[in-house]
């Protein structure tokens, strides 16, 4: 039975979270999904979001790859409205700023809550106004925790939205992490009494064991702060939407964790994947993860690389100071020792960069001119203006479809040609994310990855990167609608959070 708004202002909803990585992204796409499945048009939002993995909309916008996916759960294009503010670090202390999908400026961490950000709010609500006239819910996600005292006056992302557009919160909370309880308490009491009136109730993420021996605690959650829990849901592994920060492949979870399938061949392919700093776009090599026999680790020492098959230098936001990072640690002389061997390396974005013979930065690091590694013959020159497109073409007799997100502009000026970049015996350099989600291209990549490695592994021939998301995001629509009170939910998202919800002492700090 479908459901939807009576026209005018669509519904909405902001998932919370206690802490970081609480589960928010899941969560929200899982409750896109299951409204689409419901007959509901729905799309997600986040007003601010700080990440290194990014991608590319139609538009020509650059969002995080979250928001994306949470697009794809809701079953509509994603578009810059979705993600109107995206930081990406640059160090500890500095971003840079993309508005509205473009590049406006590096700010620190001081300056952009000295004031930018409150200059940024009325953006932010005209974006979630617009989705809300267009859909008939809007589920947005907040970021870190709503309780984060020293930030408040100036927040856009979580209890600041909330109130502006009178959104209902559904806190979560991560209960595998522990002190589950003090955390939904915790973070209600050091709101203050406007806040709290927005703050509907709770929801527990990744329970594992017997909820009968929960809901004791959730009855006195409840009797505590006058908010109910709206459902929990139970730990289960593969699950996770392009993530947002931390080593971590979509599909298989933690990496380190990651059950790998048995291969169709004889043979297993091993692929390590250098974490360089500022790392961005790691998400490239899911689609690796996803093979049948293929396992992908992230490495940072050289002794790491010897068993590798395959070696990814992956995306960065820092290609020079990555590059120091890899001579440091001999990972630099590692890679050499492979090409001159004939052993497969892939270079992308910033790692096909630092694959070649120059770079000359003036705008990232403004190292000015810096020797690359010398395995490709590329020259590299940082433009201020940034590349944002969404390319297509072929590559080893196979369509490939990508995005693009860089500074640098790449002069090739040899090799064998391979998408917009080269290949030299068996080292591969692109400033295409995303080339390897092409299901054909990626078996013809691995295949000859094999051929150079010596190995008798043989692609699976239906294995569809494209199936497995949407597997994925049903399974996450599972969750929500087998596990949460889904009516009640409803509810929130229709009528805002319920009048009369009591005050929970002391409050956020004058």
């Amino acid at each position: 039975m479908s459901r939807g708004t009576s026209g005018g202002t669509g519904g909405g909803l902001l998932v919370a979270g206690t802490t970081s990585d609480a589960g928010k992204s899941v969560v929200t796409a899982g409750i896109c999904r299951w409204l689409v499945r419901q007959g509901v048009k729905v799309a997600p939002f986040k007003a601010q979001n700080m990440s290194l993995n990014s991608f590319v909309t139609r538009e020509g916008a650059e969002i995080g790859r979250a928001q994306a996916m949470q697009a794809q759960a809701a079953r509509v294009e994603p578009t810059a409205l979705m993600n109107p503010v995206l930081l990406k670090p640059g160090s500890d202390r500095s971003s840079q700023v993309v508005l509205m999908g473009r590049p406006v400026g590096e700010m620190s961490a001081r300056g952009y809550h000295g004031g930018r950000q409150e200059q940024l709010l009325g953006t932010v609500l005209e974006c979630l106004a617009e989705l809300r006239g267009t859909y008939d819910a809007v589920i947005c996600e907040g970021a870190g925790s709503p309780a984060e005292i020293n930030l408040r006056r100036t927040d856009i992302v979580n209890m600041g939205i909330a109130r502006n557009a009178r959104l209902p919160v559904l806190v979560v909370g991560d209960i595998d992490r522990g002190g589950v309880f003090a955390s939904f308490f915790g973070t209600v009491a050091l709101l203050s009494p406007e806040d709290q009136e927005f703050v509907a109730g709770f929801l527990v993420n990744k329970f594992r064991g017997d909820v009968s021996l929960l809901e004791p605690g959730l009855d006195m959650l409840e009797n505590l702060t006058g908010r109910r829990t709206y459902g929990v849901l139970p730990f289960q592994h593969g699950l996770g939407i392009d993530e947002e920060d931390g080593l971590r492949v979509s599909l298989r979870g933690s990496v380190r964790e990651s059950e790998v399938s048995s291969p169709v061949g004889e043979d297993i392919l091993r692929v390590a994947v250098c974490a360089i700093p500022l790392m961005s776009n790691f998400t490239d090599v899911d689609a690796l993860a996803a093979e049948p026999g293929v396992v992908v680790r992230f490495v940072d020492r050289a002794e790491e690389l010897v068993d590798a098959d395959l070696v990814v230098v992956p995306g960065t936001r820092g290609t020079v100071r990555a590059l120091e990072w890899l001579r440091e640690r001999g990972l630099a002389d590692a890679l050499a020792r492979r090409a001159a061997e004939g052993r497969p390396v892939l270079g992308i974005c910033g790692g096909f960069q630092i694959l070649g013979e120059h770079i000359e930065d003036e705008v990232e690091s403004r190292a000015g001119q810096v020797d690359g590694l010398g395995l490709l013959p590329v020259r590299v020159r940082f433009a201020r203006e940034k590349i944002l497109t969404r390319p297509v073409g072929e590559a080893l007799g196979e369509p490939v479809e990508g995005y693009e997100i860089h500074h640098g502009v790449a002069q090739v000026t040899g090799g064998a040609p391979f998408l917009d970049g080269c290949r030299v015996g068996e080292v591969w350099g692109t400033h295409w994310h995303g080339s390897l989600e092409s299901d054909g291209f990626r078996r013809a990549f691995l295949r000859e990855v094999a051929a150079a490695a010596g190995r008798r592994f043989v692609p699976a021939a239906d294995t569809s990167f494209g199936s497995l998301r949407e597997e994925q995001l049903d399974r996450l629509g599972d969750l929500i609608e087998e596990h949460a009170d889904t009516d009640a939910l409803w509810r929130l998202i229709e009528s805002g959070a319920p009048t009369g919800l009591p005050f929970i002492p002391p409050g956020a700090p004058a």
